[in-house]
């Protein structure tokens, strides 16, 4: 976000505080898009602007998507890809997302931290929308490959 012009960078800004519904509360970056260009997942500095730890790193924005999940949710999703996912891959997985995240707290940061893998949990899954946005980022998530499997097949 820091090297666009002020006007791009405002316009990006109001654009995803309105996919969010709110504004952004710290830096972040899109990084999908979908074919026109929209913002489908935003990456998230670890630490939110008054220095609160952001636990979520990738952030499903895109509204087609979102809702897709939100119903794959309901219907029992998160439960489904707890029981469809070697246990010890999801743990893999958190780890990889908790280091990628931790390798950018700025050097000497003395306050709190994020702290578990995807979506801030340390085991199991708590939210398909953070495994799913992940994975689209280019994220190794086992959950994220099953989510876009159901998704596939509805």
């Amino acid at each position: 976000m820091a090297d666009a012009p002020a006007s791009q960078e405002e316009a990006l800004v109001a654009k995803v505080a309105a996919l969010l519904g709110r504004p952004p509360r710290g830096d972040f970056e899109v990084v999908v898009t979908d074919a026109g260009g929209e913002p489908v997942v935003i990456r998230n500095a670890p630490l939110l602007d008054d220095g609160t730890p952001m636990p979520t790193r990738f952030w499903l924005v895109g509204p087609a998507l979102r809702e897709a999940i939100s119903r794959l949710e309901a219907a029992g999703g998160v439960k489904a890809a707890e029981a469809a996912v070697d246990p010890v891959a999801l743990a893999a997985a958190h780890d990889r997302y908790r280091l990628e995240r931790d390798a950018v707290i700025p050097t000497g940061h003395a306050g709190p931290r994020p702290s578990g893998g995807v979506g801030g949990t340390r085991q199991g899954v708590k939210c398909l929308h953070a495994h799913y946005a992940w994975f689209l980022a280019g994220g190794d998530d086992p959950v994220g490959a099953w989510v876009a499997e159901q998704l596939a097949a509805r």
